[in-house]
């Protein structure tokens, strides 16, 4: 078996207290059963007040606290398992966060989720184009199956698309589309977007800002410009919109929905991008704290995804 992940995934290292969007605060926080069963036999005043901090259900979490933080996370910001008993303690959605993963016949694919402000400055930043990496390789000559096989080399034209940055990335958005035949209907997205669940209220905030469009009403292109903070944006938005191919194209391979999902990426990215324009002197930083709200609000919650690919599926 093959882990194969984008070539910028080594570099990530959490950054911990100075993270300004702890994901120990307001996510709930499960414990696998074996880290559980590991945390009952910690002894002592620091395994006492860890057991007393666990809700057990059918599904073991960690009771959050004021401010919906996980009680492990003291003042400073950082988690007492880890310097008390270090990280090999930590639960596996706190080892693994943020990355995912995705599962294939002859290979596992990982990357990192936007919903982390330091995976998405190293992610949006990025100057040079991704691409795929071996980080183990057993050398079995395993094979993709057809299904799969077609669908990764789709994703890899559609990338190569992505990356060409001799055309406008609005041509670029444009040619994803006709590359699956799909048409993204005319309605008022804000107002889709208004009706998903919400996490937190900033994103409410950032969706006031919205007015009533469809995409052919496309706000003063966002991506134009030849400044230097321009093309650092317009970088940023394609990389955004790679991420965004690599991570969420398999999703076909149970759903059956390639327009759909590519159109969902193309989506995506005309929103954050009316977003940024709706912003009052966005910089760069700014449109990558949006992709990393716009990550959370959207790409983490299953229903967010559903109601958006029904929502490009429903005709008017």
């Amino acid at each position: 078996m093959k882990i194969v992940a984008p070539n910028y995934y080594p570099a990530f290292r959490c950054i911990a207290d100075r993270c300004r969007h702890s994901c120990c605060i307001g996510w709930e926080i499960d414990i696998d059963p074996d880290a559980r069963e590991a945390y009952r036999r910690i002894p002592g005043e620091f395994g006492a007040r860890l057991n007393a901090s666990i809700d057990d259900g059918e599904v073991s979490s960690f009771r959050l606290g004021e401010g919906e933080r996980c009680p492990m996370l003291n003042q400073s910001g950082l988690c007492d398992l880890i310097t008390a008993l270090g990280e090999d303690t930590l639960c596996q959605i706190c080892a693994d966060h943020p990355r995912f993963r995705n599962y294939f016949a002859d290979r596992t694919e990982i990357g990192l989720g936007l919903c982390c402000e330091e995976a998405a400055r190293l992610i949006l930043s990025q100057e040079e184009p991704m691409q795929l990496i071996f980080l183990e390789d057993d050398g079995a000559d395993d094979e993709p199956n057809e299904e799969e096989a077609n669908l990764l080399a789709l994703r890899t034209a559609l990338i190569c698309i992505m990356q060409n940055e001799t055309q406008p990335l609005a041509a670029r958005l444009d040619r994803l589309l006709a590359a699956v035949n799909f048409t993204i209907p005319e309605r008022d997205w804000a107002e889709v977007y208004r009706n998903l669940e919400r996490l937190d209220s900033t994103w409410d905030h950032c969706l006031d800002l919205l007015v009533p469009r469809g995409l052919s009403d496309r706000p003063l292109d966002p991506f134009g410009g030849t400044s230097k903070e321009a093309k650092s944006m317009q970088r940023a938005w394609s990389n955004f919109t790679v991420y965004l191919l690599y991570r969420h194209l398999p999703g076909a391979l149970n759903d059956d929905d390639i327009p759909g999902r590519v159109a969902f990426c193309v989506l995506s990215t005309w929103i954050l991008a009316a977003l940024c324009a709706a912003k009052s002197g966005c910089t760069l930083a700014d449109c990558i704290d949006l992709a990393r709200m716009y990550s959370a609000e959207i790409e983490y919650s299953e229903d967010n995804i559903a109601a958006l690919l029904d929502a490009l599926w429903k005709e008017i």
